[in-house]
């Protein structure tokens, strides 16, 4: 790493809480990631994890705490959100794509749209992102005639057309097929290879293992244990995270 501003956090969580009316789902959440890092967030469900990765990119407001995400504070009453969008893309267990629009159109919408960019350009960089979630061939076909998992790639394509520098990914196989969850999960290991800085809500612990650097385990609100894959599915501490843990693997 070369200048000190590699080593800030690109996001930093600290003392976060999150009520929803008198139910306090998040409590006292700190935590960082670097730059290029791969962090997933595991636990039972109910145990706070959709409810962060959301708060990261201000589709949930927080209590009290402070979150900054590529140096941008979330907490500032001023928050340009769609600033904030810009840098951080997020893909969700829906696809939420438009029925009535091809892939390429699906892809483009944002960055005409929103950023504003010339459609030639766009359309460049759409091809070559359907190039990357390896689905060259499906530029013209319609949502409803592409597979779950190649639905959710064009929603990963969508969101990288941003160009953003962090991307969040929320349960984004528990509502696909067992034959269409690899496809996925590969595309989002290259992204990873390619030094995406990803923060995964996921069930999938193999691939957690494979891919994080490391894994944080939450349990009613607190983050109860945490640590790099070696070690955390090996040597775990706390009698809830070895619970967990029996259940899954």
């Amino acid at each position: 790493m070369s200048g000190s501003s590699d080593k800030e956090p690109i996001v930093s969580i600290r003392d976060v809480h999150k009520y929803f009316g008198d139910l306090q789902v998040l409590k006292g959440v700190s935590f960082e990631v670097m730059k290029g890092e791969v962090v997933c967030i595991i636990g039972p469900s109910g145990s706070g994890k959709s409810t962060l990765i959301r708060c990261i990119n201000a589709l949930n407001d927080i209590q009290s705490g402070s979150i900054e995400v590529c140096g941008i504070d979330l907490t500032d009453p001023k928050l340009d959100r769609l600033a904030l969008r810009k840098r951080v893309g997020m893909v969700f267990q829906q696809y939420n794509l438009f029925p009535h629009k091809t892939a390429m159109e699906n892809i483009m919408m944002a960055p005409i749209l929103v950023l504003k960019e010339k459609e030639d350009e766009v359309r460049q960089r759409a091809r070559a992102l359907m190039k990357r979630v390896r689905l060259e061939g499906k530029e013209d076909a319609y949502p409803g005639e592409l597979s779950g998992g190649q639905q959710q790639r064009v929603a990963i394509a969508r969101s990288l057309a941003m160009s953003p520098d962090v991307m969040l990914f929320d349960e984004v196989t528990a509502a696909l097929d067992p034959e269409t969850v690899k496809e996925v999960l590969v595309t989002i290991k290259e992204l990873a290879q390619d030094g995406m800085t990803c923060i995964l809500v996921t069930h999938e612990m193999g691939f957690a293992r494979e891919v994080a650097d490391h894994i944080y385990f939450t349990d009613n609100g607190i983050i109860v244990e945490h640590g790099p894959p070696a070690t955390f599915f090996t040597d775990a501490k706390d009698p809830r995270t070895k619970e967990f843990l029996s259940q899954i693997l």
